[in-house]
Order: structure tokens, then C-alpha cells, then sequence
């Protein structure tokens, strides 16, 4: 297929910019106030089937999770990229490869889990290198708060969990801290409840980049272990 990131462009200007969905891409504005006026579809009308559902927050280019989808076809996947480059990258390389199993979300993680993703529908949650912010500042600017932990544990169903990566060790355990003190996760791996990737995690161009560089790959998971209230 002589598809090029070109190809895809955002259907609406500033001016009217609104949820779209199409051609496996789910647009979701910035700057928007009137995200309940679209009703998003569930899951089996969105695939149009019963397979578990996983979302891959920070897809970058969409290399893990593309391979994850080629390798898994009876799993559906949402890669959710708020950077268009990089969204642009992922719907060429899932077109490609003809997956009819792979939903792009362009738009930022927390509006589109908050307005759009429907309760107990997510089987497994990955987020991939999210930016650290590290400079204290900057701190609250990080993917990873009580907030986000709250939808998450709504969108999940119980005994699923959520996987985290990064190379930054201060934001692992900034992670750690955030997931300890919510009521609805315990971890999955004992103390000190993280371990270093020796291996390739998969193909992710994040990976390859800080590995490159010398840098360790850390991760955690935790587990969905109640329903929030």
C-alpha cells in the first residue's frame, strides 16, 4: 500500500473542530468544551466484535503496538498519541499492514479516557515512556496522577492491570507512590515493585532509543483489585 504520513490530515480547522472518527483514527480536539455531545461507540461496535480490548497510552510512532496487534488478532487495540507526527506514523504503518484491529486516538490521554472510554470495557492498559517533566515545577504536568488513576480504574475490568515503562527512574517512582496510595490498585511484583527490562520489552522506538543511550528500562504493574466508589 503506497500510503505516506501525508496522506492523513485533521478534517476540521480550529474553528470547527469537533470529535471525528474515521478511517480507524478518533480525532479528539484541545481546547474543547463540548466533548458529551458525541456519543462514542462501545466496544464490539467499534471493532465489530467481542475480543478484549487494550489501550497503549504514549504510542509514539506505534511500532509496539502495531507488533502487538499483528502478533494478537483476537485482542483489539487503542493506541492513544496526542502529537499528530507521530499518529500520522502509526496510521500508515497499521494500514500497511491491513490490521483492521487497531484503533489511533489523536488527543491528549486524560480527556479522551474521561469522556470517551466507557466503564469495565479495558482488559489490559500499557503506558510507554510518557514524558517525565523532570524538573519539580513541571511536576504536575505528569500523565500519571490521582486523577488519571481514578479513570483508569473505572475503565478497567477488575483482575486486569496497568502496565508502566520508563528509563526515568525519578518518574518510576513517582508512579510507584501514585499507584500505592489508590484504593483500587495493589502491585503485581513484590518489593520493591518494579524490575529492570534485561530484555527487549518489544519493539518500541522509545526503547531502542534509551537503550541506545545506555540507559536502564524500568517497569511495574499493578493491578485492578476493587471497583472505585
Amino acid at each position: 500500500m503506497s500510503l505516506k504520513i501525508k496522506d492523513l490530515v485533521i478534517p476540521f480547522g480550529f474553528d470547527q473542530r469537533k470529535p471525528y472518527l474515521f478511517d480507524q483514527v478518533f480525532y479528539v480536539p484541545a481546547h474543547y468544551a463540548d466533548h458529551h455531545q458525541f456519543s462514542f461507540p462501545l466496544s464490539h461496535e467499534l471493532f465489530c466484535n467481542q475480543n478484549p480490548v487494550c489501550v497503549e497510552y504514549c504510542s509514539g510512532n506505534g511500532d509496539w503496538i502495531v507488533n502487538q496487534a499483528i502478533e494478537t488478532p483476537f485482542k483489539n487495540w487503542i493506541a492513544v498519541e496526542k502529537r499528530l507526527d507521530r499518529v500520522r506514523k502509526i496510521w500508515v504503518k497499521l494500514k500497511r499492514s491491513q490490521l483492521t484491529n487497531v484503533l489511533v486516538v489523536c488527543g491528549e490521554a486524560y480527556t479522551f479516557t474521561h469522556h470517551y472510554v466507557h466503564s469495565h470495557t479495558i482488559d489490559e492498559v500499557y503506558i510507554h515512556f510518557p514524558d517525565p517533566w523532570p524538573k519539580g515545577r513541571h511536576a504536575k504536568h505528569r500523565l500519571l496522577q490521582e486523577k488519571f488513576l481514578d479513570e483508569l480504574a473505572r475503565i478497567l475490568v477488575r483482575g486486569k492491570g496497568v502496565t508502566f515503562v520508563s528509563d526515568d527512574t525519578t518518574y518510576l517512582h513517582h508512579t510507584l507512590n501514585v499507584f500505592q496510595k489508590h484504593a483500587c490498585f495493589q502491585p503485581s511484583l513484590p518489593h520493591p515493585y518494579f524490575k529492570t527490562e534485561k530484555e527487549s520489552y518489544g519493539d518500541s522506538w522509545f526503547e531502542k532509543l534509551w537503550r541506545e543511550k545506555g540507559k536502564e528500562i524500568l517497569s511495574t504493574r499493578f493491578i485492578k483489585h476493587a471497583d472505585s466508589h
